[in-house]
């Protein structure tokens, strides 16, 4: 919010300097981002008149002006502006004054052969505005000539941007800032009062206020004023509302945004006889509902509106007219030509409007102070104050006021037990220095600085314990002990305590969890794959999705439910974009539903596609598919380095891959997760090149195992300096039987002696029975403490040829 010292001034005795100010504010929690000191945009202008003005005798759009600016002679000045005449007041830059707006220095000069001395000034050459018409004029009697024009502007002011957090509601106004200012200063304090406004005709039936969503609204004062008259706002409301970076409408409008920044108060001033004609009707039933579905209307900004449910509306005769503490509608506002206005000054639920807002992609200054909280105690004494103002303006009668409310307690106090040592507990020692006394907070000290911010302080029956009664305003904010010890932090000065470390430290470390995932990640790094990040968010597609209650968009709807279908869309937008095939892998979390019950698991994905080959010129520039071993081999290479002995299954559940080339993978019996090729459909609808491959596995039993003892340590085992001897096996197998199997079946069987078994040859085709197939394997034994005989190894071999006959019923060929 920008602060005018000059306003803040009026509220509060500031004595400090801009910059004091400013760093008091910032130290105690309202960041003051900017200090704009309007003072030197004007300085050397001095105020002007025109006693005569001529045309240029060179030039068709200049005039040659005589300026009396209280020096004996008058100023020669040309001058380009089309308002420029006799006897008008005017802001005139005399010769070497700096304009810092427009970054120019005033320089006696000649223009087109007519001497210059000095420039008249238009508001934009000030700084007040982005473009002017012409020079700016004064309406001004019997001023003194040569005096600064910045009193007469505003320009003897400075701007605080201040930037309050989003507790601090009660910081979004004038009446605020200035009281934080009397707390943090001790300065005398002035709220502005306003007398109770008479109302006439209290009875009158023309105006009715019914609230059917009191929740939504606890509060809402309709007032009825006849007879105004709109004009332009004096020059001190103006200026007012320009640094507060606000533009002057009318006089009406600008009550309530004058209204809005010194009370921190939302008001919305309807045409009467618009809201009339709007209805059809001369009563006005002025009510509060949320939208019904296809309603919408045309707001303040010329904006058609298509409403939402969660949209809560003001109605006329239950006809929208404003999006209720948001915008008002654009058929009833205020206008030149109005005479009859309603004030609506009401309290709306702060998550009804955030929602509300939201659903329109709509904030404003009144929804960005009512989603935060507004004073609900000074509803009334805005609402007054704002009556007395427009009567004082614009003229006219208040002639009728209806509220209606939802009848709960709304004295806005609260009592909070405080206890001192608590306070000395949480904030520690304070820097005494030389001036002794205790290292902690007195009690009297903390008395002072809860005072200061206007609580009640009471003494209990309990010793060193207050009973804090929370002023109306921070009724919002102070809501428990720790709110108030806060408070005495921040008033006494953070920097005023003593910093202080644990009494023991301990280094940081990873967990051993959190050490596995980084060696999980290592691992397909180093296999060449490239780590990839998506959102967990995706469109709503299948039924056992997690849908989000309050999505931003369409396609953030849902919670993923498999990783896959990010990285096959990645994989064929690089593709799209001329980056080639993008093999990668994801550490992520999936999430899904049971029932009613929401489950989540986290998960690594990749993909594995595109041509291995660097170079082409062997394959006559053409791209060689990756083939299925190729890629599992990948996958086998992650394994080998984590450790894990994985067993592949055929597996077809899987819908998206391809049915013969697909495995499900285990570890130790438990379900790992999947691998196989893009079914070829799939992959023609996403464009990609042929056999892509893609993998999902259980990111928490791989870590499970990983975690275990004989996989959380590598061990060194010494190599045998005995020669091996190797047997080959060949025969016939049906062709279901899974080659993992009878690898597995041959190695229980071979006992301690068999150091590795290796399949080297399959054949299908001419001379093999049908529905078989010929394999050959690679037995090889081998003892770390002899060397092998044929005694030895026989009885292991023919144990092997046994097993395979009797557990898969193999036709042996060797």
């Amino acid at each position: 919010m920008r602060i005018s010292l000059n306003w803040l001034r009026e509220l509060v005795d500031v004595t400090s300097s801009p910059e004091e100010l400013a760093e008091t504010l910032t130290m105690a929690g309202f960041e003051v981002e900017e200090i704009e000191d309007r003072r030197a945009w004007a300085d050397g202008v001095v105020l002007g008149k025109i006693v005569a003005c001529e045309q240029h005798p060179n030039a068709d759009k200049l005039r040659v002006c005589q300026v009396d600016v209280g020096k004996p002679e008058p100023l020669n000045i040309v001058c380009g502006a089309p308002n420029a005449r006799a006897d008008i007041y005017v802001p005139v830059a005399v010769v070497g004054t700096f304009l810092s707006t427009i970054d120019l220095k005033i320089k006696p000069a000649k223009l087109r052969g007519v001497p210059s001395e000095g420039m008249i000034c238009s508001l934009a050459e000030l700084g007040l505005l982005k473009e002017s018409a012409g020079i700016h004029i004064f309406d001004l009697e019997n001023p003194e000539l040569g005096s600064d024009i910045r009193p007469l502007l505003g320009l003897d002011d400075v701007i605080l941007d201040l930037t309050a957090t989003a507790n601090r509601a009660d910081a979004l106004s004038m009446v605020g800032v200035a009281r934080e200012v009397a707390a943090l200063t001790g300065a005398s304090l002035r709220i502005p009062t306003t007398n109770d406004v008479a109302i006439h005709g209290e009875k009158s039936p023309n105006l009715a206020v019914e609230i059917s969503e009191l929740q939504g609204c606890p509060i809402y004062i309709g007032t009825e004023i006849s007879g105004v008259k709109i004009a332009p706002s004096p020059a001190w409301l103006q200026q007012r509302l320009q640094a507060a970076g606000v533009r002057s409408i009318s006089n009406v409008v600008d009550v309530t945004n004058y209204i809005l920044l010194e009370w921190g108060q939302p008001l919305h001033a309807f045409d009467r006889d618009r809201l009339q004609s709007f209805t059809g009707t001369s009563d006005i039933s002025i009510g509060v509902r949320f939208a019904k579905p296809g309603e919408s209307f045309k707001t303040l900004d010329g904006q058609n509106r298509n409403l939402q449910p969660q949209n809560l509306l003001i109605t006329a005769s239950d006809k929208p007219v404003a999006l209720a503490g948001v915008m008002g509608g654009e058929d009833t506002e205020v206008h030149e030509g109005t005479q009859n206005l309603v004030l609506e000054a009401a309290i709306f639920d702060q998550a009804t409007i955030r929602r509300s807002a939201r659903a329109q992609g709509l904030r404003s200054e009144a929804s960005i102070r009512y989603e935060r909280g507004v004073n609900q105690a000074a509803l009334t004494t805005a609402c007054d104050r704002a009556i007395a103002l427009i009567l004082q303006l614009a003229g006219g009668t208040a002639t009728v006021q209806k509220t209606a409310s939802s009848g709960e307690d709304l004295s806005f106090l609260r009592s909070i037990e405080l206890r001192l040592d608590r306070i000395n507990l949480v904030l520690g020692q304070l820097k005494r220095g030389a001036t002794g006394g205790s290292p902690y907070l007195e009690p009297e000290e903390v008395k002072n600085i809860l005072t200061a911010l206007g609580c009640e302080v009471a003494a209990t029956e309990k010793a060193r314990v207050f009973a804090i009664t929370v002023p109306p305003y921070r009724y919002r904010d102070l809501e428990r002990e720790i709110d108030l010890i806060e408070e005495v932090a921040r008033l006494h000065g953070y920097d005023n305590f003593c910093d202080t470390l644990p009494s023991e430290t301990e280094p940081g470390y990873l967990s051993p969890e959190y050490a596995q995932i980084r060696n999980v990640r290592s691992a397909f790094r180093a296999a060449g794959l490239t780590e990839l990040m998506h959102y967990s968010l995706v469109k709503t597609e299948g039924d056992n999705q997690v849908v989000l209650a309050n999505p931003l968009f369409v396609e953030y709807s849902a919670l993923r439910t498999e990783m896959l279908s990010g990285l096959i869309d990645a994989f064929g937008y690089n593709l799209e974009q001329g980056n080639g095939a993008l093999n990668g892998f994801e550490v992520g979390r999936i999430f899904w539903k049971e029932g009613d019950a929401k489950k989540e698991a986290d998960a690594v994905a990749g993909i594995i596609g595109g041509d291995p080959t660097v170079w082409k010129w062997q394959q006559s520039g053409r791209d060689r598919p990756l083939t299925w071993f190729e890629a599992k081999g990948v996958l086998e290479s992650v394994f080998q380095q984590l450790s894990l002995a994985v067993e592949y299954a055929s597996d077809s559940s899987n819908g998206r891959l391809h049915p013969g080339r697909t495995a499900a993978l285990s570890l130790n019996g438990k379900r790992l997760g999947i691998f196989g090729q893009l079914h070829p459909q799939l992959q023609q609808e996403k464009g990609l090149p042929e056999q892509v491959y893609v993998f999902q596995l259980d990111l928490g039993v791989l870590l499970g195992e990983l975690g275990r003892s004989h996989n959380s340590t590598r061990k060194f085992a010494g190599y045998s300096s005995f020669p091996a001897s190797d047997r080959d096996i060949a025969f016939f197998a049906p062709v279901e039987v899974p080659v993992v199997e009878m690898q597995g079946a041959m190695k229980q069987a071979a006992g301690s002696l068999l150091d590795s078994v290796e399949l080297f040859d399959e054949y299908r085709g001419e001379n093999v029975p049908a529905g078989q197939r010929s394999l050959a394997f690679r037995l090889i034994y081998r003892s770390g403490d002899r060397t092998l005989s044929e005694s030895d190894v026989e009885p292991a071999q023919q144990k092997v040829r046994d097993v395979l006959v009797e557990k898969f019923g193999v036709s042996l060929r060797s």
